[in-house]
């Protein structure tokens, strides 16, 4: 099987190679990213292509499966620049695909796409995905969810799997997803344990986590498995306040909703974090998801528990880590700089 993964070179991406490097049906990769990476993974070539703006058919040609993972978060200032290549250029993908005659198409799309929905009980893939529609990233995840209803619909022999798993931390991901969420400003100190003096103890701070190792493995299965539809991708336990606690060492204090959503908003009109103040909104609305069927048709079973994959991510931003794709570069002082002079949150 010769597999495209897109969006190959981030957090999840990079996972989904190690991943399909064991797998023994898997005879080629390709790996498209924005910028060559210096890490050079078995079975992989690399291919450099923006999917808003370059001609993807050479690359698709003589694919059995796509894997579209590319995602642009920021510039969070900016959602044009974010709707063109999230949404545009998913569709481009799913076009390019189909006209080079691959048999499977695996997106991944996110908890994010869900309405918002209940904390308790957990809710099945049948859950609606019209998203939230003050978060770009909700918007956008849930209009490709509604461009996927349309390409099953017109290309029903290509089997389609839509992935939608919780957040997903690993060590090396660590600078990126400081710089995509809290900035050049987040002091490395300040995420040791017993140095947050509290966690903000709100009633629908509940959220589900997993290992980015288990969702390159997710995505194998799905690549490897007769399976279409949806499956949602989550480890135990359900992070809340008391577990954000007892892992950074901190008591819980409530505090309003309203008050975070405010301090987010300042941080970000003034540009001092990237994260806007609708994914605030966002992660308190979003349903807790039930992952039976993930369980059950495809065999799936996390390693990693969720506080395992947050306690590797704050391990990460402790020590400045990466890996050698321009996504995951370590982090530096003078990487920081850049994030500074170039504009907080406006890097894509």
């Amino acid at each position: 099987m010769r597999v495209v993964v897109v969006g190959a070179s981030g957090n999840v991406g990079t996972s989904v190679l190690t991943a399909l490097e064991a797998e023994p049906s898997v005879t080629s990769i390709v790996g498209v990213a924005r910028r060559m990476p210096d890490w050079r993974p078995a079975k992989t070539e690399w291919r450099t292509a923006d999917v808003f703006r370059d001609d993807l058919g050479p690359i698709l040609t003589g694919a059995d499966a796509v894997v579209h993972l590319a995602w642009l978060f920021q510039p969070t200032h900016d959602p044009v620049t974010t709707w063109n290549s999230n949404v545009i250029g998913s569709m481009r993908v799913f076009a390019a695909a189909a006209r080079a005659g691959v048999s499977v198409l695996v997106h991944s799309s996110s908890v994010g796409a869900y309405s918002p929905g209940p904390k308790d009980p957990p809710v099945d893939e049948a859950w609606p995905t019209h998203g939230w529609p003050n978060a770009a990233y909700a918007r956008e995840k849930a209009y490709v969810e509604r461009v996927l209803d349309i390409f099953e619909r017109d290309h029903p022999a290509i089997r389609v799997v839509r992935m939608r798993p919780g957040f997903i931390f690993k060590e090396e991901a660590a600078t990126e997803q400081r710089r995509l969420f809290a900035g050049p400003f987040l002091p490395q100190r300040l995420v040791r344990p017993g140095t947050i003096p509290f966690v903000p103890d709100m009633p629908r701070l509940r959220f589900q986590a997993l290992h980015s190792l288990d969702a390159g493995e997710a995505f194998r299965l799905a690549l490897t498995r007769d399976v279409r539809g949806a499956f949602n991708l989550a480890a135990d336990p359900v992070v809340d306040p008391a577990v954000l606690a007892d892992l950074l060492g901190a008591r819980r204090v409530p505090v309003p909703a309203t008050l975070v959503r405010t301090a987010v908003a300042a941080g970000w009109h003034l540009r001092l974090i990237p994260a806007s103040p609708g994914l605030v909104e966002m992660a308190l609305q979003i349903p807790i998801m039930d992952i039976t069927r993930a369980r059950e048709e495809l065999g799936w079973q996390p390693r990693h528990s969720a506080v395992d994959a947050l306690r590797a991510v704050l391990e990460g931003m402790r020590r400045g880590a990466g890996m050698g794709t321009p996504p995951l570069a370590p982090d530096s002082g003078r990487e920081r700089i850049k994030e500074v002079t170039t504009g907080v949150g406006i890097r894509p």
